[in-house]
């Protein structure tokens, strides 16, 4: 690989910087420099289409519109379990049949998860879908604005303080039906930096994932300088949650999740089919 600096982006979340930090900072050999941008992941998903950077992390849900220029790498993201998001509304047990719903993006695995969770269990069709970004949500559902929200995250342990009430957790739904892992972060590198430096970048990855398993505290600096207003012990829940052994290596398991999760999108026509090889590697 040649030593021209990578642009990447991927987000300031602890998981994100545990797995970078190595590599980041120059302690994996023969790894190329990186040019790193920070970026939440709604950001990234939109760098993505437009082509922008080298590497990036993307919701596995934005791949079939990324797939021609980009490759899924099979390590590096983020799948999980028991970490799905959750429909909060303000009564108990709301039919949301023809009911507005908030939601943080429609380019995410959450949305994708919610209608899908949808499609199974409602008697009829949900009604508008509002974007609203992702700290307004709860408030909105409280203060009556919309039926329904859609969250992620943190906002699994603090629903309750806004007097909403969970109607459905998306995560529980897709393992119940499926068996398989939640689809949440991709990792994606262009195409056309050819088949061997892809391969070497992968091999890196696992690396980076590696050396921060055998030493987690010599990453704690970088994953604290990001997550600003993260309490540390915080931090550690959120990489033990999303750095797994899907991280170092997607693997059966992991494969079988994306694609089911972008078939069964497709089928219900909320992103475009995905050709046979479309998550080949390299």
């Amino acid at each position: 690989m040649n030593s021209e600096p990578l642009r990447i982006a991927y987000s300031p979340c602890p998981n994100d910087t545990f797995v970078f930090d190595a590599w980041a900072h120059g302690r994996i050999p023969g790894a190329p420099p990186l040019d790193v941008t920070f970026a939440d992941i709604d950001l990234t998903n939109g760098m993505a289409e437009r082509g922008d950077l080298d590497v990036l992390k993307v919701s596995y849900a934005v791949l079939p519109y990324v797939l021609d220029t980009y490759a899924l790498l099979p390590c590096g993201g983020a799948l999980g379990r028991g970490c799905g998001p959750l429909v909060l509304t303000r009564e108990p047990g709301t039919d949301l049949t023809g009911r507005t719903v908030a939601v943080p993006s429609e380019r995410s695995t959450a949305y994708l998860l919610f209608r899908l969770w949808a499609a199974d269990t409602l008697p009829g069709e949900v009604g508008e879908i509002v974007v609203l970004p992702f700290h307004e949500i709860m408030p909105a559902v409280r203060d009556g604005k919309v039926d329904a929200g859609l969250v992620i995250h943190e906002a699994r342990f603090t629903y309750q303080d806004y007097g909403l009430h969970k109607l459905a957790d998306m995560g529980e739904h897709w393992e119940d039906t499926t068996g398989l892992p939640i689809p949440l972060g991709a990792i994606i590198a262009r195409r056309s930096l050819g088949a061997g430096t892809l391969t070497g970048l992968a091999e890196t990855i696992r690396a980076s994932v590696r050396a921060a398993w055998d030493d987690p505290e010599a990453s704690r600096p970088y994953v604290l300088e990001h997550a600003q207003e993260m309490d540390p012990a915080v931090a550690d829940q959120h990489i033990g949650l999303y750095v797994n052994e899907f991280t170092a290596e997607l693997g059966a398991d992991g494969y079988a999740a994306v694609r089911g999760l972008l078939t069964r999108a497709a089928a219900e026509g909320l992103v475009p089919p995905l050709g046979p090889d479309a998550l080949d590697f390299p």
